[in-house]
């Protein structure tokens, strides 16, 4: 119940957007208006389905008499050809939601299969792959949700959960240990902080103010593996930068324990899946 209170008001924007002022005038002129159909929502290539709920959402805020079944769960795998639902009922209904009802399936289970993908480079090892906030404005709970569904963890959702000290921070504080002790004395007790470093210099002054997590961008995988040694359990350490299929086994062995990624969600394409009258 309090994921649809979240999720409705963004297919509900979806839908408008699509069906304007005057709604489905090409549907309306062409199909009758008693007119029934069966259709089946389908994968075109093999990938993880994931943003089910939202696009199933869309057909039943469009006409809550419709019949829906649900074949694959969120987070399952297809093959090529699989069906992932069912919809039948209204024909009228059913193609006035079908863009909006594909493009968020397509759109989150392309997410879901780039962070499976990256997943599964790593498996094997303690890393993790995690998610930014480098998501699509008004979808980040959709795109941090088929992160989860593919096999990912979420990092914070906004500015207002956790404190991420990043470089900008550090210039504009004059350092390190400034950032960290203006952070800690605003923080309340259930707020995380972590810090960005670039060196290993700064690495160990963060170490000596202390602080929760470290996220270690852009750095060699010897410089991470030292990196790693330094903080011997003491916080959690996050890998960022240049991160991909090739590179994330490599970093993964050094130890991190996290593995941050913008791709998985800012540039991940599409899974091709298809709505086809039965």
């Amino acid at each position: 119940m309090t994921m649809r209170l979240i999720v409705e008001p963004i297919v509900r924007a979806a839908l408008l957007e699509d069906l304007g002022r005057a709604g489905d005038i090409t549907t309306e002129a062409i199909v009758p208006e008693d007119a029934e159909v069966e259709a089946v929502i389908a994968a075109r290539q093999p990938g993880v389905v994931a943003g089910l709920d939202p696009a199933l959402l869309a057909f039943e805020l469009i006409d809550p008499a419709l019949r829906i079944e649900r074949i694959c769960p969120d987070g399952g795998r297809v093959s090529r050809g699989d069906t992932v639902a069912r919809i039948s009922g209204r024909a009228r209904a059913v193609l006035g939601a079908e863009r909006t009802a594909l493009n968020l399936l397509s759109r989150m289970s392309g997410v879901a299969t780039a962070t499976r993908a990256l997943a599964d480079a790593v498996a094997g090892t303690e890393a993790k792959i995690v998610c930014t906030r480098k998501t699509t404005p008004g979808l980040r709970v959709l795109e941090k949700e088929a992160v989860r569904l593919g096999g990912g963890a979420n990092h914070r959702f906004g500015l207002d959960d956790a404190m991420l000290i990043k470089d900008n921070h550090i210039a504009l504080a004059g350092g390190v240990r400034p950032a960290l002790e203006r952070a800690k004395r605003h923080a309340g007790h259930l707020v995380k902080i972590e810090l960005e470093v670039d060196t290993l210099d700064q690495l160990g002054e963060a170490l000596e103010v202390g602080v929760d997590a470290v996220l270690l961008d852009n750095m060699t995988p010897e410089t991470m593996r030292r990196a790693v040694g330094m903080v011997d359990g003491r916080a959690i350490t996050e890998a960022s930068g240049r991160i991909n299929l090739e590179t994330a086994p490599i970093i993964a062995a050094t130890g991190v324990d996290l593995i941050s990624s913008g791709w998985i969600t800012h540039s991940a394409p599409i899974l091709d899946l298809g709505l086809d009258i039965a």
